[in-house]
């Protein structure tokens, strides 16, 4: 009976996932692919932590495709605690985000990028994609618009105001038109007309929000536009989420952002 320890286990070396052979030939080019995700001036450690992870994550995917998309849902840990920390409020990230964007911290534009990030990962918790949705090229993308969210929420707000285009320090009226001017410039989604999302038809959706927007700009609205408007607020909060084109939940999301800044002139303020 032999009483010596059994042979050490001999690990293979991590080879390169077969499906990342198309993004780059080795792992060193790995390090370029990620290079302009430079962690931002003044975070907490539990900002960077987040950050980097991702960033670390994406860089492995080498040899572990689904890595990617992982880095993408990981780097919202950072997003949903700077905007916390900033509006000085908790809750669901949607409504963080749209917060945001009402207070002028962040731009229409961005808002929509982030929620495209963020219904990705509603999209994995409620099982509609697999943790394989993105490739390391896809997820740099995604990482980057949250990378430049946190940079941007972490500068002194006079920078944050002159960084964004709708911000703060605009009237609302003056912010409801350039959202409105915004609106009139984006074209509606072609292959979205005739549909509906859990019984709402986005087309009339559109024209309504669009309808009352008008009303309000042109002497505001009266009890029954602004009970409509807020009707057509809960329908949008309803459909952005479900629509599955990016485009289209673009073009939707920044509908719920200017239906809400209208909304919110009607708003008391307290006293």
């Amino acid at each position: 009976m032999t009483t010596l320890p059994p042979p050490a286990r001999l690990f293979s070396l991590p080879v390169q996932d077969p499906r990342v052979r198309g993004v780059v030939p080795d792992f060193a080019d790995m390090d370029a692919l990620v290079a302009d995700l430079v962690l931002p001036d003044g975070a907490s450690m539990h900002v960077m932590s987040a950050l980097e992870t991702s960033r670390e994550l994406i860089r492995h995917s080498y040899y572990r495709y689904e890595f990617a998309t992982v880095a993408v849902t990981h780097s919202l840990i950072a997003l949903e605690h700077v905007l916390g920390e900033r509006l000085e409020l908790s809750g669901p990230l949607h409504t963080l985000i749209e917060r945001a964007t009402v207070t002028g911290l962040i731009t229409a534009d961005l808002a929509a990028e982030l929620d495209r990030v963020r219904r990705l990962r509603d999209s994995l918790t409620q099982g509609t994609v697999t943790s394989a949705a993105l490739n390391p090229t896809g997820a740099v993308a995604m990482v980057r618009v949250v990378f430049d969210a946190v940079d941007l929420l972490l500068r002194p707000p006079a920078a944050v105001a002159g960084a964004a285009v709708h911000t703060g320090s605009l009237q609302p009226e003056d912010q409801l038109a350039l959202l409105w001017d915004e609106h009139r410039r984006s074209p509606y989604p072609d292959s979205f007309r005739g549909i509906d999302v859990e019984g709402v038809e986005l087309i009339l959706l559109d024209s309504d929000v669009a309808g009352l927007v008008q009303r309000e700009l042109n002497g505001g609205l009266d009890d029954s536009g602004i009970a409509i408007l807020w009707a057509c607020i809960a329908d949008l909060d309803k459909i952005v989420t479900l629509i599955n084109s990016e485009y289209c939940a673009s073009y939707f999301a920044k509908l719920r952002t200017m239906a809400k800044v209208a909304a919110a002139r009607h708003i008391p303020t307290a006293t």
